[in-house]
Formats: structure tokens, C-alpha cells, sequence
């Protein structure tokens, strides 16, 4: 792919056949996808990021689940946690998410773990 920041909102008239003025489907691609992914702070296409304190909360919540299979209190502590967890990552990606992408799936996974409490 070419240099994001180079993309054209609009072209030259003299530039490509077609449509004077008017962005050939590759270019609209392009720019639906610089605007979907690319980092509002540093300009660079980020789809994925390092985990943040509430995501490594919540993935160390559901190993322990997972590899000790907790029960009674304590399972229903680990699983809380997590939950809470969750929506906390989730509630931060919806507010400060660095792209629309983050955001979408900040407010995707909210609504999905709260679809998930709802139908318990």
C-alpha cells in the first residue's frame, strides 16, 4: 500500500481516466480505510495494540479460570473480575480508542459482555 498521509481527497481532473474530480474506487478504499485505522496521536495504521491494564486483568482472570477451574466464591470472584474488567477496557476504547476502529470494537465487546450478564 502507498503512504496513507498521501492519499488525495480529491484528485486532479488531468490525472487518471474517468470522471473528472472524482476518486476511483481504489483510492475511496484507501481512504475508508486511512480514516477506519489509522492512529488520530501518531498518524500510523493501528489495528491492534499492546494489552492495557484492564485487558491484562482480564486475560489473566479467565487463565485462572481456565487452568484451575475455580468453583463456588472464588469462581464467582474470578468471573466478576473479569467482567469488570472487560468493561472497563471496554468503556476506555469507547472514550479514548486512538481510531474508529478501537472505538467500534470497544463499544462491540461492551455490548456483547453486556448481552452476556443480561441472558445469565
Amino acid at each position: 500500500m502507498s503512504d496513507p498521509s498521501k492519499w488525495p481527497d480529491s484528485v486532479p481532473n488531468d490525472s487518471f481516466q474517468g470522471t473528472p474530480g472524482r476518486l476511483t474506487f481504489r483510492q475511496r478504499l484507501d481512504a475508508m480505510i486511512a480514516w477506519l485505522f489509522r492512529n488520530r496521536q501518531t498518524g500510523r495504521m493501528t489495528v491492534a495494540q499492546l494489552p492495557n491494564a484492564p485487558l491484562i486483568v482480564f486475560l489473566v482472570a479467565v487463565a485462572v479460570r481456565w487452568i484451575f477451574h475455580p468453583s463456588g466464591t472464588a469462581g464467582t470472584i474470578v468471573g466478576a473480575v473479569a467482567t469488570v474488567a472487560l468493561v472497563i477496557w471496554a468503556g476506555d476504547e469507547i472514550i479514548r480508542g486512538v481510531n474508529p476502529w478501537r472505538r467500534a470494537l470497544g463499544g462491540g465487546v461492551l455490548a456483547i459482555t453486556i448481552v452476556g450478564i443480561l441472558v445469565r
